[in-house]
């Protein structure tokens, strides 16, 4: 390429950032007269980054209103039902009690999944392993009481409340 066609491509471009930045608002074009193409550039990429934060802000909104109609439909569709899941049955056809471990664990995911939080907000929160909440929670692990305070407590309860939880959930399956 020669000199003069770099220099009208040159032109050509400026021409173009030009008019670009003449269709701001008046008082940006005011700003951005005194500025170098360099920052011209660097201003246009500035502002296309926040149109691009702005539409990712509206989607990600979006999926979460989306996410809360969803909730919403599933709480008036299936009200919520215990259920007596583990409770076994021996080969003589006799009902076991369910374990402390697996009542503790199906009110903390009982609990968990009605306030629709994920385990990871949980265990971040109360500042247990996200895979260490998720033995617990299936009954596989017994949890100490300051773990069950924390884990509670990141639930919003007392631990009193969520004993108090586990003892109606052990009455309900036992009836």
């Amino acid at each position: 390429m020669t000199r003069t066609q770099e220099q009208s491509e040159a032109r050509i471009r400026q021409q173009k950032q030009m008019d670009l930045i003449a269709s701001l608002p008046r008082q940006n074009a005011a700003r951005t007269s005194e500025l170098t193409p360099a920052q011209r550039k660097a201003v246009m990429f500035a502002q296309q980054q926040v149109i691009k934060a702005r539409e990712a802000k509206k989607a990600k909104d979006m999926r979460q209103a989306a996410l809360n109609r969803m909730w919403e439909q599933e709480d008036v569709e299936k009200p919520r039902q215990r259920t007596s899941s583990n409770v076994r049955q021996d080969d003589d056809g006799e009902v076991r009690n369910i374990s402390l471990r697996g009542a503790i664990g199906h009110v903390l995911r009982d609990l968990r999944t009605s306030s629709h939080k994920t385990l990871r907000e949980v265990s971040e929160k109360a500042g247990v392993s996200l895979g260490y909440l998720s033995e617990v929670e299936r009954g596989q692990k017994e949890a100490s009481s300051e773990l069950l305070a924390s884990i509670s407590e990141s639930l919003g309860l007392s631990t009193a409340q969520m004993l108090r939880l586990v003892a109606d959930y052990l009455d309900s399956v036992e009836a």
